[in-house]
């Protein structure tokens, strides 16, 4: 964890235990992040929360997470694993933050779910940030609620 994420609390948990103020947070800053500052409109609760993996950096100067992302169970949306709803919000942008989240949850797959890929739906935008963690486009681009989309593969550790 780097000096400036210090005072970050990283935590994971399942649908059940987030409270209803977490959920309401996390929420709020999937909504914030895709459908206004994205101009995206889709559901967002898509009856997938409650069969994953929750992950958060929370901060006590926000009430916000400054970042999360949630981990599908491999045969939920793909046989593998899946990494989905990856944000950083506003004041947490640039800092490098997203990076350490995206290790974050990579290292939870990997551990939780041996031997599997990893697989991932990626704004193309963001291919080049994905591959840098290992993770290889699959697969024409493709557009996913108005945005361009590539899947991604992070193949299993031999």
């Amino acid at each position: 964890m780097s000096a400036a994420h210090a005072s970050l609390t990283w935590r994971w948990c399942r649908f059940g235990e987030l409270s209803v103020f977490e959920l309401d947070a996390i929420y709020r800053a999937r909504q914030l992040v895709f459908v206004v500052e994205q101009a995206c409109v889709y559901l967002d609760a898509d009856g997938v929360d409650e069969v994953s993996w929750h992950l958060a950096a929370w901060s006590p100067e926000h009430k916000l997470p400054l970042a999360y992302a949630r981990v599908v169970h491999p045969g939920q949306k793909y046989a593998e694993p899946s990494i989905g709803r990856v944000i950083t919000t506003a004041p947490a942008r640039g800092t490098g933050l997203g990076r350490e989240l995206v290790r974050h949850v990579v290292a939870h797959c990997i551990a939780t779910f041996p031997g599997q890929g990893i697989r991932i739906a990626a704004q193309t935008r963001l291919e080049r940030f994905y591959a840098e963690v290992g993770f290889v486009a699959v697969g024409a681009p493709y557009i996913e609620d108005g945005i361009p989309h590539t899947e991604m593969l992070l193949k299993p550790l031999a």
